[in-house]
């Protein structure tokens, strides 16, 4: 698989400087972190390894990854393993995708108050899911859902929204039996956008009150109640939008379809086309159309594709995928448990799944030296300094060739624990015994030949 020509990060380098400049005391600390963590993304600047066949002498450098969850390169490796975990507590029954979003003037005081806000339709959206479900008139069962947050709309605007997948169906309210939808059909769309509307002007409300929300520029009075009574008064009669899309086709159409929700970013290095004096050119779709004419070509500023792009950064510490009802952490595996039981399912039904989910993580990439190399670079990296080279060699081939893995990192970084490695220190001093792991941290300076221009 060839990468993008064309990057985020290559927008960074070349104007992040400039930008930071201009904008300097109007960004905040976790924008900058985002920008200098794609900017040093797979580059010299945090270290890389160096595979090499034993047999043919082949070399192939690779580079650290930054894994900050706002990059665009380093969302793949993390998704992988987030779904793999997650699909043995996938259940045998249709699932459904239920979008919530807020309307744009919540969307507006949400700029400087993200945590807050984005909470709030968190908490609202779960809420009146699990509520309208445990209602006879509609299901009257216990559900559990995954939601995903998504902040952005196809242009970069701020279109705050959560994507949920709820299984159809539920824990009977006295726990003895399991209560499935209707064919096609979960909860009724009009009955949720009115009972989430409510939900989330009340807390809303309850937070302004509290002092929890803040207030800058043209939304400065609205820091007044009586202002802000009146700025929220004309959402109580508008419909606030929820969309149920169909059902999946069953547990790995469901897991395909996370795969491209659960770690997206604000946008893609292979949507980008195009980096000139005129701005950044990139594909987006138009959802307000139709057909063919749904995607189309935008190109913006580079100023404000960077601003568009940093207004999506999360809070530090913001979980941006959260689970409710019968899938919350305190009691989920007993709730699944529960749930297999009643639908008669063995405790291993994802057995095969999950095997083959497994070995599509491992081999089955389009690079498996990078699959070698992102197993090397799994942990984190110490403030403690290197002080030579060593060498990782696998003992099991990968596609019939034994790796030699040298570490070029400036930075420190730990030999990894797996049993498949084993560290073969180049220090002569170690000479007698060369599987003894070191203890300490060794700093190693990569070649010349291997830095960055």
């Amino acid at each position: 698989m060839s990468r993008p020509s064309l990057e985020v990060a290559d927008v960074f380098r070349g104007h992040g400087p400039a930008w930071r400049r201009a904008n300097a005391g109007h960004v905040s600390l976790g924008q900058l972190k985002v920008m200098s963590a794609i900017e040093s993304c797979r580059t010299a600047a945090l270290g890389g390894h160096v595979a090499r066949c034993e047999e043919c002498a082949h070399t192939r450098i690779a580079y650290n990854s930054c894994r900050n969850r706002h990059c665009p390169k380093c969302q793949g490796a993390a998704a992988r393993e987030w779904l793999a975990d997650r699909q043995a507590e996938l259940l045998p029954v249709p699932y459904y995708h239920v979008v919530f979003t807020l309307p744009a003037p919540i969307a507006d005081i949400a700029y400087h108050n993200k945590a807050a806000i984005y909470g709030l339709l968190f908490k609202a959206a779960a809420e009146t899911l699990i509520t309208i479900a445990a209602d006879p008139k509609h299901l009257g069962a216990r559900i559990g859902l995954t939601a995903v947050l998504h902040s952005w709309g196809s242009a970069l605007t701020h279109h705050p929204h959560v994507h949920i997948i709820v299984p159809g169906g539920g824990i009977s309210l006295d726990g003895k039996r399991w209560v499935s939808c209707r064919p096609g059909f979960f909860l009724s769309v009009r009955v949720l956008s009115r009972l989430f509307r409510r939900l989330f002007l009340e807390t809303l409300v309850a937070a302004h009150g509290a002092g929890g929300l803040q207030f800058f520029g043209d939304h400065a009075h609205l820091a007044e109640r009586d202002a802000f009574t009146a700025y929220l008064a004309p959402l109580r009669k508008t419909e606030w939008v929820v969309y149920s899309k169909r059902p999946f086709g069953g547990p790995e159409a469901v897991l395909a379809y996370l795969s491209r929700y659960t770690h997206r970013v604000a946008i893609a290095n292979s949507r980008l086309i195009a980096l000139d004096d005129a701005g950044v050119t990139f594909r987006w779709k138009d959802y307000r159309a139709k057909g063919r004419e749904r995607a189309k070509v935008m190109t913006l500023a580079i100023d404000e594709f960077i601003r568009r792009f940093l207004i999506h950064v999360l809070p530090g510490g913001f979980h941006r995928i959260r689970h409710y009802g019968l899938f919350a952490n305190g009691g989920r595996a007993e709730n699944i448990a529960r749930s297999r039981q009643l639908l008669d399912v063995p405790h291993d039904h994802h057995r095969d799944l999950r095997a083959r989910l497994r070995a599509a993580i491992s081999s089955d990439g389009p690079d498996p030296d990078r699959q070698l190399m992102s197993a090397v670079t799994r942990s984190q990296r110490p403030n403690a300094a290197h002080t030579g080279h060593s060498l990782l060699v696998s003992r099991e081939p990968t596609r019939s060739i034994t790796r030699v893995v040298r570490q070029l990192t400036p930075s420190a970084m730990p030999i990894p624990t797996r049993s498949w490695l084993r560290h073969v220190p180049s220090s002569q001093s170690h000479a007698a015994d060369p599987l003894r792991r070191s203890r300490r941290p060794r700093r190693i300076q990569p070649p010349a030949a291997l830095k960055s221009p």
